[in-house]
């Protein structure tokens, strides 16, 4: 067996232990996370008016990915996001492909976090699995090391999300209604 093989193997087997873990819980940290609910992990993630207007509106506004703390609360099988907040980035750390936050949502403030939203601004490459298999991308990896519920990204007019049991699946962010 080619060494490079192995290493697949290794890293699938890790992916799926990791999985198989459940959410890990600080004393300030997210809000209710899958695992502390009865019912099982979420399967409808639902934002509020305010939150899909500011995702509207960072979309349009940036080249770059941009980052966001997805603050609400799990109730049952849903994912309640009622507004996001901003990401502590540091600007070098923001490129057309890729974001890294300085430190966590909680350490940068924000409280009830249920995940977090990233943008891919050329609406690409909107997946946790590459086409076809089951493997994790670079967005599903980085999901499997956070603590939260689950993970989202923006592409274009449409949201891909992941739960903590793997579940993907996918919210059309339609344009805000206007008043009156």
């Amino acid at each position: 067996m080619s060494r490079t093989r192995r290493t697949w193997i290794a890293i699938a087997g890790l992916l799926a232990t990791c999985s198989l873990l459940p959410p890990r819980s600080y004393a300030q940290g997210p809000a209710v996370v899958a695992a502390d609910q009865p019912e099982g992990p979420p399967r409808v993630l639902i934002l509020s008016d305010q939150a899909r207007r500011f995702l509207a509106l960072q979309y349009r506004a940036f080249p770059t990915e941009f980052m966001g703390c997805m603050i609400g609360v799990v109730r049952g099988r849903a994912v309640l996001v009622e507004r996001i907040a901003p990401a502590d980035v540091d600007p070098a750390q923001s490129t057309a492909t890729w974001v890294v936050p300085r430190q966590s949502c909680e350490d940068a403030g924000w409280s009830g976090t249920v995940g977090t939203i990233h943008s891919h601004p050329t609406a690409q490459k909107c997946w946790y699995f590459f086409p076809g298999t089951s493997v994790p991308s670079a967005d599903g990896q980085s999901f499997l090391m956070t603590p939260y519920a689950v993970d989202a990204i923006l592409c274009g007019e449409r949201i891909v999300w992941i739960n903590r049991t793997l579940h993907q699946g996918e919210v059309v962010l339609s344009p805000p209604r206007s008043p009156g």
